[in-house]
């Protein structure tokens, strides 16, 4: 995995291949699904959560550039991996479900923001527990294409970045509301 699909993909920061190193992905995928964890595709999970590709968490944490004075905040896509992959590389890790995401929380100050999924709108509940010049790192839904994105909170916003075409579990519950347009 490491050399076949990660460092392929352009994933190179020692750091970052450490930690896939020293995570055993099987033990983040139900037994049923063990002999596809290091497969270079999403395996589905119990419930209606997915792991991502490893190349897809491979870029994202490359694109963050984690630091150990950072302090985390994951929206965890169910299998903890994510998580597991991001310890020794910041200070401090806050880990929440996609549903806690959207629930009002207090303002924080994180300093990086990870979301294990993709989404087509980043909710204000989430962006409120950011520190200004916070990173964030996420999949986006545009036009039913998922990129991987980078981003900064400046006065009181995210903006995002698409930095790759990728395919990334969509995270529904962050859905934009439909409506009727022209």
């Amino acid at each position: 995995m490491i050399d076949s699909q990660l460092r392929a993909s352009g994933v190179t920061e020692p750091s970052v291949l450490a930690r896939f190193a020293a995570v055993p992905r099987e033990q983040y995928v139900p037994a049923s699904a063990r002999a596809a964890a290091y497969t270079d595709r999403a395996v589905p999970l119990d419930g209606d959560g997915m792991l991502p590709a490893p190349v897809v968490h491979g870029l994202m944490l490359s694109e963050a550039g984690p630091r150990m004075t950072d302090r985390a905040l994951i929206v965890d896509g169910g299998s903890g991996y994510l998580p597991a992959l991001l310890e020794g590389l910041v200070g401090s890790i806050a880990v929440i479900t996609p549903a806690e995401a959207l629930q009002g929380g207090e303002a924080g100050d994180f300093t990086l923001l990870l979301i294990d999924g993709a989404v087509e709108r980043l909710p204000d509940t989430l962006v409120e527990r950011l520190a200004d010049d916070a990173r964030v790192a996420t999949g986006i839904v545009e036009d039913g294409v998922t990129r991987l994105a980078i981003g900064r909170k400046i006065t009181g916003s995210v903006a995002l970045l698409p930095v790759a075409e990728i395919g990334i579990p969509r995270l529904a519950v962050f859905d934009a509301p439909k409506a009727w347009s022209f």
